[in-house]
């Protein structure tokens, strides 16, 4: 079937009976002279002619045939298409294009770096960069006041089904003398104008894009991704359960829970065994359970319902909306874990009602993140998101503030649930940035040898500037439907990081690691 031939002929008009109007040539044939098989194909691992599903080891390991079928063959000529789209705009907005280094210094932007021998330097390793961060900061200190390129960035970190292992590309722009409102307003109508374009069809949040403070995010999404075609909104509940009948609830919230409440129109008609079903998944979650009152003819039935007064009912029904014929349902935790478990419910009741707003892509902004967050296991305060970000208040804040209750000037873009971008106001003064790393445990010494350049590129003057770096990969999964990002690259790696058409990672000959100086250590191999 996929022998490669050359036919040489005349192109002639088929016979009417012969006209076939589901192809593209249907209505014409070839009166062959020659025939000549360039290449004989062996028999197909795997079908080319159809979507048919096949494992994906063996899509990944036979990707030139994968890449022959028509979803995935389509869906990587629209990646180049946005790319070319996305290229044309920013340009047009006044944004230079520049290529940054592959072989840089590491800097710690949240996950492992690739690390890259130096054969000339001994003992010395490059980094494949986690994101052009420094030097396009550094392009802001030379004058360069609109910068962006189609930036690969290269992180050691597991796969996801909308991250890809390895590396990625991103669409990495900065600009100089901006706030994060200029950031915004740059940016909005290019993502907005890329998803029409593509999307014609769809309906798509027009600029300005809403913004959600982070703390709000938790609160009434349960997610700092909040998927905004989902209807539904948490409360909480908390002071309806306070002193109550409910021991349970009343009994956490003394020891600092909180009960997060979520109302969804239209429940109440659904059988006892979605309720307990629900119930399970709470619990397959690592919950007791999730709790439920059901709202039918001015009363309420369910578990929880003999526990409400009629005044406490009365306080629910005002503070969630709740009216007859709808359910409410709880969440009783500790405040971080009680809002993860109240949005995985939300977007788990929005799905399985099918409750999203359908062909609609709803962008917002994720606004007023914290600098600080305290690690769980070794109480240490970490930088929460980027190190590099401007926080609120300046140095006042660092010098006079509670570590944790400091915020950032940094900003997400999220569409439909997915994160498409991380950006920031930068941090442009040397001594911000001693003392923002020395609250996170840095020393002078280490930010120097860690950031020298650019620290060094700061102390001649530096404009206060801003980006941010949407995700292509992310971008275009959207545009075409997919829930998988390996469906819109050519060439991606496995969840386990590897590439199995080139069969990397691979050993290398003894000779090429003595000549970098390099002796493995390699851990013992795991029997059975």
């Amino acid at each position: 079937m996929e022998s490669v031939v050359t036919v040489t002929g005349a192109v002639v008009a088929r016979e009417p009976s012969a006209v076939n109007p589901k192809l593209p040539t249907g209505e014409v044939e070839v009166a062959v002279r020659e025939l000549t098989v360039q290449s004989g194909a062996e028999p197909l691992p795997l079908q080319v002619n159809s979507d048919a599903e096949f494992p994906e080891e063996t899509r990944l390991r036979y990707r030139f045939l994968d890449l022959r079928r028509e979803t995935l063959h389509r869906n990587v000529l629209l990646r180049s298409r946005v790319i070319a789209s996305i290229r044309r705009r920013m340009i047009a907005e006044g944004f230079t294009e520049f290529s940054t280094p592959i072989l840089t210094a590491s800097s710690p932007e949240g996950a492992r770096d690739y690390l890259v021998p130096s054969r000339l330097h001994p003992g010395q390793f490059y980094a494949l960069p986690q994101a052009p961060q420094q030097f396009k900061q550094l392009l802001m200190v030379a004058g360069f006041d609109r910068y962006f390129q189609i930036a690969p960035c290269f992180r050691d970190e597991d796969g996801r089904a909308d991250r890809s292992p390895g590396e990625f590309y991103q669409l990495d722009f900065e600009m100089s003398f901006v706030t994060q409102e200029d950031v915004w307003a740059a940016i909005e109508p290019i993502m907005h104008g890329v998803f029409a374009e593509f999307r014609p069809e769809a309906t798509i949040t027009p600029p300005p894009f809403p913004r959600v403070p982070y703390s709000e995010a938790l609160a009434r999404y349960g997610s700092d991704k909040p998927d905004l075609r989902n209807p539904l909104v948490i409360e909480d509940a908390t002071e309806v359960f306070r002193g109550g009948g409910f021991a349970v609830f009343a009994g956490a919230i003394e020891k600092g829970a909180t009960v997060r409440a979520l109302r969804v129109p239209g429940a109440a008609a659904q059988p006892r065994s979605f309720f307990d079903k629900l119930n399970q998944w709470a619990r397959d979650e690592g919950a007791p359970g999730l709790g439920y009152v059901i709202l039918a003819e001015g009363a309420a039935r369910g578990p929880i319902a003999k526990f409400l007064d009629e005044p406490r009912l009365a306080a629910l029904r005002r503070l969630t909306g709740a009216v007859d014929g709808d359910a409410v349902f709880f969440v009783c935790d500790k405040p971080a874990a009680a809002a993860r478990l109240a949005g995985k419910a939300r977007t788990r009741l929005g799905e399985e009602l099918d409750l999203l707003e359908k062909n609609a892509f709803r962008f917002c902004w994720v606004t007023d993140f914290p600098m600080y967050e305290r690690d769980e296991e070794t109480g240490k305060i970490e930088f929460s998101h980027n190190p590099f970000s401007m926080p609120q208040g300046g140095l006042e804040a660092l010098e006079t503030q509670d570590p944790l209750s400091i915020k950032a000037y940094q900003y997400d873009i999220v569409c439909n649930g997915v994160e498409l971008s991380s950006g920031a106001i930068r941090n442009h003064r040397p001594d911000i940035m001693f003392k923002a790393f020395a609250i996170a445990g840095y020393s002078r010494e280490e930010v120097e040898a860690r950031f020298g350049g650019m620290l060094n590129a700061f102390r001649y003057g530096a404009p206060p500037h801003g980006g941010s770096a949407p995700g292509i990969d992310r971008i275009v999964m959207l545009i075409a439907g997919e829930t998988n990002i390996r469906e819109v690259i050519a060439f991606p790696m496995n969840q386990q990081a590897q590439d199995l058409l080139m069969q990397a990672p691979a050993p290398v000959p003894p000779e090429r690691l003595k000549e970098l100086h390099i002796r493995l250590d390699l851990p013992p191999e795991r029997k059975g």
